[in-house]
C-alpha cells in the first residue's frame, strides 16, 4: 500500500504555511558539505526501497511453483498468502514505535535484513502451514520495512527541502520491475529455492553496502515530534484530534490508491484475456504497460510537485486514474485498453507516496503507520471486492469502481488542504 519542511504543499502560487516558512529558513542555514551528505542518504535510502520492491516480486514470481511444492489449492493457497497481510499489519504499529524510540535509519537496515533472510524460506516449506508461518515472518519484515523506510524518508526530505518522496518510490517500482523481469526469465534455468536465495543474498549485500551509507550520514531531526509535543500541550484546545483527522484523511487517500493498485496487478490480464479477446502476449503486456507508467510518473513526480504543487498533482492524478480505469474497463479495442492502463499508472503514480509523506510530516512515524495500515488493507481488499462485483455483475463494471476509488483520492486531499 502511503510535507513538513519548506516544500510549499500547494501551488507556487498559494500563500505558503508558517510550519514550511520556520523550516525554510532552517534548511537555508544547511551547509552544503551537509547537503551533499544528505544526496548520499537520499542515494542509499532509494536503493532499500529498491531491493524491497525487488524481493518482494522475486517472491511474488515464484508462488505457482511453491504452491506446487506444497500442494495447495487455490483456498488454502489464499489463506497462505493473508499471511503476508498479516504479519505487515501487526508489525507496523510496533515499528513505528520502535523508530521513535531509536530512530528510522537503524530499523530500516534492521527490517530490510529480515526480508532479505526470509525471502529463501517459502521454498523449503512443505505444507502449507509451514508456508504460512513463515510468510508471517515475511510480511513482518515487508511492513516493518515499508513504515521505517517512508519514515526515514519524511526525514530526509525535511532536510532536503524538496518534495523527492516520489522519487524513493520509484526506487521501489524500478525494483520490482527488475525483480519480476529477472525471476521470469530465469524461471527456467533456477529453481524457486535457488532463485530466492539469490534474490535474498542480493537483498543482505544491499543491505550492508547502504546501511553503511544510510547511517554514516548525518542524523535527522525526527518530522512530527515537535508537533507532537506540541499536540499534547494544547490537546485540550484540539489540535491533537485536528492531526488525528489529517493522518486519516491522508490513510484514505492511500487506501483509495492502494485498493486500484491491488486490483489492477491482480485483473488486468484476466480482463483483457475475457473481455476484451486479447492474446496471450497483449493481455501481458497491458500490466506490463500499467507498471512502466507508474514507475515514469513517480521519476517525474518531484518535477511536477515542485511547478504544480502536491496537492495539485494529487487531484489531477487522481482524476487521471479514473478517466484511464473508464476507458480501460469498457473500452471494446485492445489498443483503447493499453491506453487506459496507461492513464492509469501515470494517474496513481504519486498518490500513495505524496499521501505518505504528508501523513508522515503531520504525525511522524506513527502517521506513516497508519496510512500504511489503511494503504495496505486497500491492497488486500481491492482483488476479493472486485472479484465478488464481478461474480455479481461483470468484470468490466466491477473494475469501474477503480474510478470511484480514483475520484475519491483526488477529492480527500482537498479536505486535507482546507484544514
Amino acid at each position: 500500500m502511503p510535507l513538513r519542511n519548506k516544500i510549499r504543499p500547494h501551488a507556487p502560487a498559494d500563500r505558503p504555511s508558517p510550519q514550511s516558512r520556520s523550516i525554510a529558513d532552517r534548511s537555508r542555514t544547511v551547509p552544503v558539505s551537509a547537503l551533499s551528505s544528505w544526496g548520499a542518504a537520499r542515494l542509499a535510502l532509494t536503493a532499500f526501497f529498491a531491493v524491497d520492491g525487488l524481493l518482494f516480486a522475486a517472491w511474488v514470481v515464484r508462488i505457482p511453483d511453491i504452491r506446487n511444492q506444497v500442494s495447495a489449492s487455490h483456498g488454502a493457497l489464499g489463506l497462505a498468502l493473508l499471511c503476508v497481510s498479516a504479519g505487515a499489519v501487526a508489525t507496523m504499529p510496533v515499528v513505528s514505535r520502535l523508530c521513535l524510540r531509536y530512530g528510522s535509519r537503524p530499523i530500516t537496515v534492521a527490517s530490510l535484513a529480515l526480508l532479505a533472510v526470509s525471502v529463501p524460506l517459502p521454498a523449503h516449506t512443505h505444507s502449507v502451514p509451514a508456508l504460512g508461518g513463515v510468510l508471517l515472518l515475511f510480511g513482518a519484515g515487508y511492513g516493518g520495512a515499508n513504515v521505517a523506510m517512508n519514515s526515514a524518508a519524511v526525514e530526509i526530505v525535511s532536510e532536503l527541502g524538496r518534495p523527492v518522496m516520489p522519487s524513493f518510490h520509484a526506487g521501489y517500482s524500478l525494483g520490482g520491475l527488475l525483480g519480476a523481469g529477472a525471476g521470469g526469465l530465469l524461471a527456467g534455468t533456477l529453481t524457486a529455492a535457488q532463485w530466492l536465495a539469490a534474490a535474498g543474498l542480493l537483498g543482505l549485500v544491499v543491505t550492508a553496502l547502504a546501511g553503511a551509507a544510510l547511517l554514516r550520514s548525518p542524523a535527522a531531526r525526527p518530522v512530527g515530534t515537535a508537533s507532537a509535543a506540541a499536540s499534547s500541550s494544547s490537546a485540550r484546545g484540539g489540535t491533537a484530534g485536528a492531526g488525528r483527522v489529517l493522518v486519516l484523511l491522508l490513510g484514505l487517500t492511500a487506501f483509495c490508491t492502494a485498493y486500484g493498485e491491488g486490483a489492477i496487478a491482480d485483473w488486468t490480464t484476466v480482463h483483457l484475456t475475457d473481455d476484451v479477446q486479447a492474446g496471450a502476449q497483449a493481455a501481458a503486456a497491458g500490466y506490463v504497460a500499467y507498471a512502466l507508467a507508474m514507475t515514469t510518473g513517480r521519476i517525474g513526480g518531484t518535477w511536477l510537485s515542485v511547478r504544480l504543487g502536491q496537492h495539485r498533482v494529487m487531484l489531477l492524478g487522481g482524476f487521471t486514474a479514473a478517466a484511464g480505469m473508464l476507458m480501460a474497463a469498457l473500452a471494446p479495442l485492445v489498443p483503447l485498453a493499453l491506453a487506459g492502463f496507461v492513464l492509469v499508472g501515470l494517474g496513481l503514480a504519486n498518490l500513495f507516496p505524496l499521501a505518505i509523506a504528508q501523513a508522515g510530516a503531520v504525525g511522524g512515524p506513527r502517521g506513516v503507520a497508519l496510512a500504511s495500515t489503511l494503504g495496505y488493507g486497500g491492497m488486500l481488499i481491492g482483488p476479493p471486492v472486485i472479484g465478488f462485483l464481478a461474480d455479481a455483475t461483470s468484470l468490466p463494471l466491477a473494475l469501474t469502481t477503480v474510478a470511484v476509488a480514483a475520484t475519491a483520492a483526488a477529492l480527500l486531499p482537498l479536505a486535507v488542504r482546507r484544514r
